[in-house]
């Protein structure tokens, strides 16, 4: 290709018009991190142990932006939580910094509320990342034993990932149960249902009540059977004043 064609060709590539959904997502991203400010920990050593501190450049800054993602204004609280998810993610003596900030961020995305839902939200990420972990061990067995203990661990993982979010769920909501009252105006003279009703698919284009009445109205009214029972008379009022009657003796 001639030197002349390439450039044109590079300057035709490198220009890039953005599209209305790239611009939406581009303001929505910048509002994302005006409203979650970064919270981060760098890892360095002195001499041979390692140190953590604040990944900002104002200290005190950089440890309030940290305390308020662990949801705790107390200082042995957050040192400890740090010092845990700085075990789970460490590799020998050695602080993985990535590993540790990637946790803190799923913290950060849970967004507890109290020091309970922080433990919860580490356990979590550490959950996470131990599934994450056999996952990969998983895609490279050699052989059938290596298959069945990754997949045993793996499905403990998952599973109990999934128990602790509706753990997270259950005590965020307090367990409450919520009732729903509709309230149901029926018109003079109608009826109301409570319940779930079916309606059963019309025959003949009538329904199963319409055929219910049709066949109650043609039904002729049962007769009375034939006795040979005589009715018995009915005494008259004056006959019953005179049984009732209580003759009175003479005085003579």
């Amino acid at each position: 290709m001639p030197e002349r064609e390439k450039k044109q060709h590079n300057k035709e590539k490198a220009v890039h018009k953005v599209t209305v959904a790239e611009r939406a997502a581009v303001d929505r991203h910048f509002a994302r991190r005006e409203a979650k400010p970064s919270v981060r920990l760098k890892v360095s050593k002195n001499g041979s142990d390692p140190q953590i501190g604040f990944d900002h450049p104002d200290t005190q800054i950089g440890r309030a932006l940290v305390m308020e993602a662990l949801a705790s204004a107390d200082a042995d609280f957050v040192n400890g939580i740090v010092s845990q998810l700085a075990n789970a993610s460490g590799r020998g003596r050695d602080i993985d910094e990535y590993g540790l900030n990637f946790m803190l961020s799923v913290i950060k995305g849970i967004e507890p509320r109290d020091q309970l839902e922080a433990m919860l939200a580490a356990q979590m990420a550490a959950v996470h990342v131990a599934s994450m972990t056999f996952a990969r061990r998983l895609a490279g067995v050699e052989n059938i034993p290596q298959q069945d203990s990754a997949e045993r661990a793996f499905n403990k993982l998952t599973r109990t990932f999934a128990m602790q979010m509706e753990a997270l769920k259950r005590y965020r909501t307090g367990a409450e149960q919520k009732v729903t009252l509709q309230h149901v105006s029926v018109a003079e003279g109608g009826q109301a249902i409570i319940g779930n009703v079916t309606h059963a698919p019309r025959k003949n284009g009538q329904t199963a009540q319409e055929r219910t009445a049709r066949e109650k109205a043609a039904t002729p009214p049962p007769t009375l059977p034939d006795t040979n029972i005589v009715p018995m008379a009915i005494m008259s009022k004056s006959k019953e004043r005179d049984s009732l009657s209580v003759r009175r003796k003479s005085s003579k």
